[in-house]
């Protein structure tokens, strides 16, 4: 039974993401939803131009709203006294129709959609304010939007004087300011008040996820490298379970801009549908009006969505293309500042954390080429406060579930998870897994060759750059024996932050346990290169760090040139290792040669072939002990 009415200025009206917003209504269900009702407040104006929406006829206007599937009413005038009547009539007009709509779909099992009433509130701009100041008309016009006095002269000082008198506060407060009892008794009380309602303050709602045990979707790791996977395939069965779990209480969804069932997320889709309340017709993929997975393609609205789906007490994951994620930068600005600053408001109960599963990344971008290829999100999430913001890069499927059930169980906060789609090597048993991820960096013992003085650290982040690690410690085993390597893998990207700068972040010493005070690191990194380097200018031994990351260098091209053309590929890492180990380059001339030799014979083969040499493909990790 709860009414969402929205108030929608005519400038707004003019953005992509409101624009877009029109069409929820086809994925509103009134036998089983509450309703929304559009208030259009066309004043004509925005800070300096006139609107669209005002200056297109009344005729276009209502075809414009008829399109879009609302029934307009308008309401219009500049008498206040007057307006209040008319509004009250036309309110009391909409609301008997959105009840008659909601009974013949509850009652009386109607099932079509249904024309949802809209209101348009036609008034002048500044509407009660000063009617001219300094000889210009402001009311009505575009000076009205913002303060109508430049400064205080007596002149102005008498408008706003006169102003502010136009509301007759006598009649509204008594001699010592104290609003009237008859007045303040107008006021809503309890749960009525907008401050109390629950729906307001989502945290009072909030009911914890049922979650099954991630530990039952596990892949079976019998050693690193063993069996290939695809990640978020198996976090689409965790979710689907998660799905079928809380359907009784509706309080989970899934949203995504039509890319569930490309980032392998269509067993959610199996389990929960696709809400669509629109035209069906022979063929249709799993549409239903009351499907939990919401999909429509405008990431805009996907955001607004999932925003007010959380702020109502309820729990989400927004899974896009981690490319297209950057539509949403100034919703998600704006989302992280409202969770910083509701943390000092007493009163304000967390709700479920905003969830961003990027997948169908930058690396493994094989088709769709460099329009598709973009890490940059990461870099803009870092920009908000370490209070609200989480960035999580497992490396493989048991980590992505360990990370998943974590930020499902999270409150106020946004996590980010890049996660790839395509099949790629697994590294950890879910016991490993479950314990890399609680710590968010860790030494792979089972990869590392040193014995506590290495000679060189080789760090990773991200799924694909993990694997080209490990190819390189893999090929520097084989032709350099004698070279002392240690493997840290990096899930949450958080650690690698002074904890005086993140409540995740490793202190110096650990850190430096981690990455020596003095040895050359060599850094795999999924996204641009500079934000590690941002992340630890501060450690002792930063100036030993060498990130390999995105570079942009892309195109439509295959996985492993993808690496070659940012040098992040498993060859160019073993250059920087014998670069950058004191003395090793004279006696790894020959190495060095080799590995110059393999990019040569990669260029050429993926010319004649258009496909990844055998030798990359077919690479296997040949150390299998996890121990």
């Amino acid at each position: 039974d709860l009414l969402a009415v929205c108030v929608v200025g005519d400038g707004e009206a003019e953005t992509g993401p409101l624009a877009a917003a029109w069409h929820s209504n086809k994925f509103l269900n009134p036998a089983t939803d509450g309703a929304v009702l559009p208030i259009l407040h066309l004043n004509g104006y925005k800070i300096a131009n006139p609107t669209v929406l005002a200056r297109v006829s009344r005729e276009e206007l209502e075809a414009y709203l008829r399109g879009c599937g609302y029934r307009p009413y308008f309401v219009e005038g500049d008498d206040p006294a007057r307006m209040h009547q008319l509004m009250a009539a036309t309110l009391d007009k909409v609301l008997d129709e959105i009840e008659e709509i909601q009974h013949r779909a509850r009652e009386e099992g109607v099932v079509e959609r249904p024309t949802w009433p809209a209101i348009v509130l036609v008034t002048p701009k500044g509407w009660t304010g000063p009617k001219i100041v300094d000889g210009q008309q402001v009311e009505g016009t575009f000076r009205s939007h913002q303060v109508p006095f430049a400064e205080m002269t007596d002149e102005h000082l008498k408008l706003l004087e006169d102003w502010l008198k136009s509301y007759r506060p006598e009649e509204l407060f008594d001699e010592r300011g104290t609003l009237r009892p008859e007045l303040a008794e107008l006021a809503p009380k309890g749960k009525r008040r907008m401050g109390d309602n629950p729906h307001a303050n989502g945290g009072l709602l909030l009911r914890d996820l049922e979650l099954p045990d991630f530990r039952d979707f596990a892949l079976e790791v019998p050693g690193p490298g063993r069996v290939s996977g695809e990640a978020t395939k198996v976090m689409g069965a965790f979710l689907a379970e998660v799905m079928r779990l809380n359907a009784p209480y509706r309080n989970f969804r899934l949203f995504s801009p039509d890319e569930a069932e490309s980032n392998r997320l269509g067993a959610v889709v199996d389990v929960g549908l696709r809400r669509w309340n629109a035209q069906l017709i022979p063929g249709d993929d799993r549409l239903s009006p009351e499907g939990r997975v919401m999909e429509i393609l405008s990431e805009h609205t996907i955001e607004g969505w999932v925003e007010g789906y959380l702020l109502t007490g309820r729990h989400a994951v927004f899974a896009s293309y981690e490319a297209f994620i950057h539509i949403v930068a100034s919703m998600f600005n704006q989302y992280a500042k409202w969770l910083d600053v509701s943390e000092e408001i007493s009163w304000r109960r967390p709700v479920a954390s905003l969830n961003y599963l990027l997948t169908s990344h930058v690396w493994r971008q094989d088709h769709n080429g460099f329009s598709h290829q973009d890490p940059g999100f990461i870099d803009h999430v870092l920009t908000k406060k370490a209070s609200v913001t989480r960035v999580y890069l497992p490396p493989d499927a048991n980590c992505l579930l360990v990370i998943t059930d974590k930020c499902l169980r999270s409150r106020g906060l946004v996590n980010v998870i890049v996660a790839g789609k395509q099949p790629q090597p697994q590294w950890l048993d879910m016991d490993s897994a479950i314990k890399h991820c609680s710590a968010g960096i860790g030494i792979w013992e089972w990869a590392s060759n040193e014995e506590g003085d290495p000679d060189v650290v080789m760090a990773c982040a991200g799924d694909v750059p993990t694997m080209e690690t490990l190819a390189a410690v893999d090929f520097l085993r084989k032709y350099l024996p004698e070279l002392k390597v240690r493997v840290v893998n990096v899930v949450d990207l958080m650690t690698l932050q002074p904890q005086s700068e993140h409540p995740h972040g490793l202190t110096d010493k650990e850190f430096d346990s981690l990455f020596t005070v003095d040895k050359p690191i060599i850094f795999a990194y999924h996204g641009y290169p500079w934000l590690i380097h941002r992340l630890t200018y501060r450690r002792t031994n930063h100036g030993n760090l060498h990130v390999r990351g995105y570079k942009e260098e892309g195109t439509t091209t295959t996985p492993f040139d993808m690496t070659v053309r940012n040098e992040l590929d498993r060859f160019s890492l073993v250059r920087d290792v014998i670069d950058r180990v004191p003395g090793l380059a004279q006696r790894a001339a020959r190495i060095r040669q080799m590995v110059r030799d393999l990019h040569v014979d990669h260029a050429l083969y993926i010319q004649e072939h258009g496909d990844d040499l055998p030798l990359v493909k077919e690479w296997t990790w040949g150390y299998y002990s996890q121990s």
